[in-house]
């Protein structure tokens, strides 16, 4: 049988804005009433207030005006690969990322399959604790480096990255962006459920890293060396090039530290990676003209990448030019009210995950549906912390697969990865983690965990 083949990401996104005016003459308009909460500084939903608004098709010209609308609308996120990639480009100028892949593949000589774990979990931990996505981009080159030192194929680099910070993510007991907005939501302490939710968190983390194991095992081909010197810059003292990894790991610790502690967006983390850049060109002894070089080089290298990103969000612009998208939850969540207890559970988190397509956000996507079912699941007698478990399993797990996930694609095309090819991979993964989820919200529900 042959197998399907999608087009080129580009055209798949353009598609998926077709498909989403084209809805926008099909579904009903309608409209949730929304106020401010406090608790999370957003707009969220209040439950039971749906209404019917006027028809808002979407038609030809408006359509490809939301392209650049979607553009602006993440433009702090493009901003941020631009810089970081920017920024990486003048650290990979120096050498320094180099020569640390060199002597991390000596180090594990014999003993490559190593790198999976010791990278996945550390994407993992990144996941678990902020959300990260967009931040890897920059490092695809780096990583591609690493993968091609070892002789695994490029899609362990998707695996070990990006996959593994999604799968901590959606398990995650700390995610900000996920389970700490929605157990606010959920009017649930913090960090409730933490140990519950870690239990799980190690098991997913295993069968991801498990997966990529084997397939890494299965097309590896021989271990390629790096670019010629003569690629990069001067070989630099041993000094010079402790010097500029610690800029870049002092970096890093900045920029933890600010989204964890200081509440920073993508605006102050698109600085931290231009000063860091600026800092590692300098000391590397590119000097102005080599340093700002880098960046012109990384800017073009992350163009695609940021494209992806902006046509990724318009599809998001569309369907809420067209007031559709709470039609669509509207749509979805009312059968499940019907449901045994169990059985709503497991409905929603089906349903967060179908969600996820047109609303990419995981935050976005918590202030929207999170209002609807915790009223609904005091109705149902269902704990609100299995509703919340529900979320972050249907939804953060999607992450792994949904064409409208700007970060995904941009590194799926990064590494010249075909969608379809890393679908056949991950798709088979997701399932098994998927059923962990619905494990994970039964056992919630049998030992009644609040």
């Amino acid at each position: 049988m042959k197998r399907i083949r999608f087009p080129h990401p580009l055209t798949l996104l353009v598609a998926c804005i077709a498909v989403a005016a084209a809805l926008s003459y099909v579904l009903p308009s309608g409209e949730y009433n929304r106020v401010s909460d406090p608790a999370t500084g957003r707009q969220v939903v209040v439950a039971g207030t749906f209404h019917r608004v006027p028809q808002s098709p979407v038609g030809f010209f408006q359509a490809l005006v939301d392209v650049p609308r979607g553009m602006a609308d993440a433009a702090s996120v493009i901003f941020l690969v631009f810089l970081a990639g920017g920024a990486f480009t003048v650290v990979d100028r120096t050498g320094v990322l180099q020569a640390g892949v060199d002597s991390l593949a000596s180090a594990l000589e014999r003993r490559e399959s190593l790198v999976i774990p010791v990278v996945g979990i550390a994407f993992a931990t990144a996941g678990a604790l902020e959300n990260t996505q967009e931040e890897i981009i920059a490092l695809v080159p780096a990583l591609l480096l690493l993968t091609r030192r070892v002789g695994f194929d490029p899609l362990v680099a998707i695996a070990m990255s990006i996959g593994s910070a999604s799968v901590g993510a959606a398990f995650s007991p700390i995610n900000p962006f996920q389970v700490g907005i929605a157990q606010k939501l959920a009017q649930l302490p913090l960090l409730s459920g933490a140990a519950f939710r870690i239990a799980f968190l190690a098991v997913a983390v295993a069968i991801w890293i498990g997966g990529t194991l084997r397939y890494a095992r299965r097309t590896r081909a021989a271990p390629s060396a790096g670019p010629p010197a003569t690629e990069r810059g001067q070989p630099l003292s041993g000094i010079r090039q402790a010097v500029v990894l610690l800029t870049v790991v002092a970096g890093f610790a900045a920029f933890v530290w600010g989204v964890m502690r200081l509440g920073w967006d993508f605006d102050q983390m698109s600085a931290v990676f231009f000063v860091m850049g600026i800092a590692a060109g300098l000391i590397g002894g590119l000097g102005f003209e080599g340093t700002a070089a880098g960046f012109v080089d990384g800017f073009a290298s992350m163009a695609f990448a940021a494209m992806l990103i902006g046509f990724a969000r318009a599809v998001y612009v569309v369907l809420a030019d067209g007031h559709i998208i709470d039609t669509i939850v509207n749509g979805l969540f009312a059968p499940i009210a019907h449901l045994p207890v169990a059985l709503s559970a497991v409905g929603m988190m089906a349903v967060q995950t179908v969600i996820h397509f047109p609303v990419p956000s995981v935050s976005g996507q918590a202030v929207l549906t999170l209002p609807i079912l915790v009223p609904l699941s005091d109705l149902l007698g269902l704990s609100r912390q299995v509703t919340v478990l529900s979320y972050q399993y249907g939804a953060g797990l999607c992450e792994l697969l949904t064409p409208t996930n700007g970060a995904l694609m941009a590194i799926v095309a990064a590494t010249g990865v075909r969608y379809e090819r890393w679908l056949r991979f991950a798709v088979p993964l997701w399932a098994t983690l998927a059923a962990l989820g619905v494990v994970g919200v039964g056992v919630a529900i049998s030992i009644g965990l609040r």
